[in-house]
């Protein structure tokens, strides 16, 4: 992973922001340490989540991300084996508005896996719908399951196929964390 020109500049920026901060140039309610922080793991995901007009990152997470997915998804394809992603920040809004998943899922299908292979536990709004879709990943029906910490934590029973898990972000607390893993050890 490298960091794009655009993001080289918006740490810097991210840096000055700290400064006037830490300096009280600048009132708490106008931005803060906790705003500079979120912001930070924003662009450390993807450039377009500070400004949805910058261009796609080639060397970023998302890419990298799906390069690796897609080779485990490849070398796996007898086996049907099937493969977490996990990313609590740009969830799916459904507006048409840049987010983490659609550009993710964007990536892989055109690396070659059907559209039908890729699903967001987001979409599973209701506890049936929830448990028909954990049992498509259970039989490799689906292959890539993205979603976050909250949705995909406790009580997704899914690990029978599971070859492997992905980090897209990393999770406030070290117990999310902990959760992630447990759908795979």
């Amino acid at each position: 992973l490298k960091p794009s020109e655009q993001q080289k500049q918006m740490v810097e920026g991210l840096s000055e922001r700290a400064e006037r901060v830490r300096n009280k140039m600048v009132n708490s309610s106008e931005d803060n340490m906790l705003c500079i922080t979120n912001d930070g793991r924003k662009l450390a995901l993807d450039q377009r989540l500070l400004n949805p007009l910058l261009p796609d990152s080639e060397t970023g997470k998302v890419s990298a991300c799906a390069d690796n997915v897609y080779d485990i998804w490849k070398r796996t394809e007898a086996d049907r084996s099937t493969q977490l992603v996990f990313c609590d920040l740009s969830t799916p809004k459904g507006d048409g508005s840049f987010n983490v998943y659609d550009d993710l899922k964007a990536k892989l299908i055109a690396k070659g896996i059907p559209e039908s292979e890729i699903a967001f536990v987001h979409s599973a709004e209701t506890e049936s719908k929830k448990k028909e879709l954990f049992g498509k990943v259970r039989s490799g029906q689906i292959r890539v399951l993205i979603g976050s910490t909250q949705k995909m934590g406790a009580g997704t029973n899914v690990q029978k196929k599971l070859i492997a898990e992905h980090h897209l972000d990393c999770p406030w607390r070290p117990a999310d964390l902990q959760q992630r893993e447990g759908r795979i050890i």
